[in-house]
């Protein structure tokens, strides 16, 4: 899936991304601060109809959503985690291999511990309103 959209269509944009890929559990977001992960994610548990305010788990790091049918969303932000170790003791882990669908931004802080089921997806910001969504995409290393 490619995908050139403004920040008007998410949620249409959240809608063909869960028919893209509804077998699919574990989702990694990269992109560069401001690219739109967050609010793709947002918009992702919107169209799950989850109820619960989606904010960003940079602090808490595990955000858990129920969405209607009995699932758990795991929303996990791993930015200000320093490697996988950190990520094991925060219980990364555990959720990616909860069987729920997992959200994760900033995965190549802790690239070894995704499973290789994992769905890479690159989000790009081309100008104020518009992104670039690729998916699948490949899992990159930190940099820092």
């Amino acid at each position: 899936m490619e995908r050139i959209f403004t920040l008007t269509e998410l949620d249409e944009v959240a809608r063909v991304f869960w028919e893209s890929f509804p077998d699919k559990k574990i989702y990694a977001f990269q992109g560069k601060m401001g690219a739109g992960k967050t609010s793709l994610i947002r918009a992702l548990c919107a169209a799950k109809k989850v109820r619960e305010p989606v904010g960003s788990p940079t602090f808490s790091i595990i955000n858990e959503y129920s969405y209607p049918g009995g699932g758990t969303i795991f929303h996990m932000d791993l930015y200000r985690l320093k490697d996988e170790e950190e990520a094991l003791r925060a219980g990364i882990e555990d959720c990616l291999y909860s069987g729920e669908i997992c959200l994760v931004e900033w995965p190549d802080r802790a690239p070894g511990i995704f499973p290789d089921t994992t769905l890479v997806i690159s989000l790009e910001s081309l100008d104020e309103n518009t992104r670039k969504l690729q998916a699948p995409s490949v899992l990159q290393k930190n940099s820092g």
